[in-house]
């Protein structure tokens, strides 16, 4: 069994992660925790405009995020799956919803578990969404973890 785990550093991640830690999978399953980096797009061509290293500094900011993220999710998977599984990490660049759906491709996952923030229809569309993204497109099974922990509450209506 080969199983993509996406992270981005939040509960509603570690919710996923803690889902597949507590079952009882085949002896050898392999999981790939993966997190995605984006780099911002320059403002501005003018060089003048930021200080001289900001995105370097924001890149490296980014990655040690990104290392963080997985190093916390793959800790809970071993943990929870001991000898049973492989657990490895990657982090992946690009746009979240694609670069995630690719790897899972690439790297021949039966299944891909992301977890849920929980948003509401406005923030779904204003924000977009990673798991409803990936659930549409990705070539094998997909979970969404929900979270009681991580859902938001729609707003009361009269």
């Amino acid at each position: 069994m080969k199983i993509l785990l996406a992270t981005d550093g939040s509960e509603c991640s570690a919710e996923a992660a803690r889902s597949i830690a507590n079952r009882p999978w085949p002896d050898g399953t392999h999981v790939r925790v993966v997190t995605v980096t984006e780099m911002p797009v320059a403002i501005a061509p003018e060089s003048w405009v930021l200080p001289e290293g900001y995105y370097d500094e924001i890149e490296r900011a980014s990655r040690s995020s990104a290392d963080a993220a997985v190093a916390e999710a793959a800790k809970i998977v071993a943990d929870g799956l001991g000898e049973r599984a492989v657990v490895e990490t990657a982090v992946l660049e690009g746009a979240p919803k694609h670069a995630i759906v690719d790897d899972a491709e690439r790297w021949g996952a039966d299944l891909l578990v992301v977890g849920s923030h929980g948003y509401t229809a406005l923030e779904r569309f204003l924000l977009g969404s990673v798991s409803q993204s990936i659930a549409h497109h990705a070539k094998c099974s997909v979970e969404i973890v929900r979270s009681p922990a991580c859902a938001k509450s729609e707003p009361e209506r009269s």
